[in-house]
């Protein structure tokens, strides 16, 4: 199980147009934003990930840099940047899901066609957010079993500004009797 303020799982992945990405080598003066998404298929991750485009400067300005992962093979990974315009949000492909697994990500198997009328790959990880210090270990992280109802990207910019402002500590670090 991930718990904040432990140390994240280990994530590489190629991206489309920013070469490797390795969380153990990201910088940030702050946080990494990684957003987990399910795949071309998924009609709500492309609103999604369109807002996330639309926030990553504001993200950037708070000292946060953001990327969105899947498991996707290239050619899909960059079919969702294409349909999303994407131009300051970086994007991985090829999530092993053995990987996305260690990440608490759930796997989902294809149902066929999705509504927008694209097929699912065979086995695909679902939704997730999260928020890594510079030191690598968790500060935030939400993991969805369905594609609805995840966390609100203008929400997290208004929290970062909080997190800033108070130096407030990550949350649900507590693992001993209860």
């Amino acid at each position: 199980m991930i718990i904040p303020r432990q140390k994240a799982p280990q994530l590489v992945v190629d991206t489309l147009d920013h070469g490797r990405f390795d969380l153990a080598a990201e910088a940030p003066e702050r946080l990494t934003l990684v957003c987990f998404y399910r795949g071309l298929h998924c009609p709500v991750c492309s609103n999604y990930l369109k807002e996330l485009e639309r926030l990553t400067p504001a993200f950037a300005e708070r000292g946060v840099g953001t990327i969105a992962i899947s498991s996707d093979f290239e050619a899909r990974a960059r079919g969702m940047a294409e349909k999303i315009a994407a131009k300051s949000l970086r994007f991985g492909y090829g999530l092993e899901l053995g990987r996305a697994r260690e990440w608490g990500l759930y796997i989902s198997s294809s149902r066929g066609k999705s509504s927008i009328g694209i097929e699912e790959p065979a086995l695909f990880s679902e939704p997730g957010v999260f928020l890594i210090k510079p030191d690598q270990t968790i500060y935030y992280l939400s993991v969805q079993s369905m594609p609805f109802s995840r966390p609100n990207f203008s929400e997290m910019v208004q929290a970062v500004d909080h997190v800033i402002k108070t130096d407030y500590p990550a949350r649900g670090e507590y693992t001993g009797p209860v």
